[in-house]
C-alpha cells in the first residue's frame, strides 16, 4: 500500500518545473509537470506520487492528515518510521 503524506512546498524553481517539499522534516525535490496550469507556491501543501506533485491540498486537511500520520508513526519502530517517511513517494507500480 502506498500513502501520500501531505508535504509543504518550501521552494519553487524559477521555471516552475520543480519544487522542494518538506515531508515531516525530510526535504526532497519534486516534479511539477503533472500540475497543468495550476500554480504551486511556497507554503502550499501538496500530495506526491513517485516524485511528482499530483495535486494541492487544503492546509487544514493537510495538517489533519499529518496529525493522523504522526499517530500511526508512533505505533511503528524506528526503522519502520524512517522507511515510511523517506520512501513515501517511491511506491512501486501495481503488479510490479
Amino acid at each position: 500500500m502506498c500513502l501520500s503524506i501531505p508535504s509543504k512546498v518550501v521552494k519553487v524553481s524559477d521555471d516552475k518545473m520543480m519544487c522542494t517539499v518538506d515531508t515531516m522534516g525530510v526535504q526532497r525535490d519534486a516534479n511539477l509537470m503533472m500540475m497543468d496550469d495550476e500554480d504551486v507556491n511556497i507554503g502550499d501543501y501538496v500530495l506526491l506520487h513517485i516524485g511528482f506533485v499530483m495535486n494541492k491540498i487544503d492546509e487544514e486537511e493537510a495538517l489533519a492528515s499529518i496529525e493522523t500520520y504522526r499517530e500511526i508513526l508512533e505505533l511503528m519502530n524506528e526503522d519502520e518510521r524512517k522507511r515510511a517517511i523517506l520512501e513515501d513517494d517511491e511506491c512501486p507500480a501495481r503488479g510490479a
